[in-house]
């Protein structure tokens, strides 16, 4: 059985809840990402997507007396998350499901340790069909019996 362990990134980049939005929208263009766990120390306590930071900014208020937003006013709080030994597949379901683009993934003790995403389970897909067609390959240059 394929693991989550075995297919998530486990550099993760995070945020804390007192962090600024603005630094949101740096990490999420520097890193390529969508998406970006908030933590607690090493537990996760919030997720942000590029969603969320795109509602905030159209309800915020510009001026000069505007407060800056903190990532704990805009981050989603009941975040669904797997642990490293949840099967490949039920995170496949839960995606789908839930039309969720990515799952932290965390400890027992609730302490993020990855994150798995659309684009990991994408590259499993590419990997897999290039494999099938590798042994597809070897299967039609055997020869053909002339019994």
């Amino acid at each position: 059985m394929l693991t989550v362990g075995e297919l998530m990134t486990r550099e993760v980049v995070t945020l804390e809840e007192d962090d600024a939005l603005i630094q949101v929208d740096d990490l999420l263009k520097r890193h390529h990402i969508r998406h970006v766990p908030v933590v607690h120390g090493r537990k996760l306590v919030g997720m942000v997507s590029h969603r969320d930071l795109i509602r905030a900014l159209a309800r915020q208020a510009s001026g000069a007396g505007a407060h800056p937003i903190s990532v704990r006013e805009v981050m989603t709080l009941d975040v669904e998350a797997v642990e490293p030994h949840a099967s490949a597949r039920e995170a496949i379901e839960k995606l789908l499901d839930r039309r969720f683009g990515c799952l932290p993934v965390v400890d027992a003790q609730g302490d993020l340790v990855g994150i798995v995403t659309e684009s990991d389970f994408l590259r499993l897909a590419r990997r897999l069909l290039e494999e099938h067609e590798r042994a597809q390959e070897c299967f039609d240059q055997v020869p053909a019996s002339p019994h």
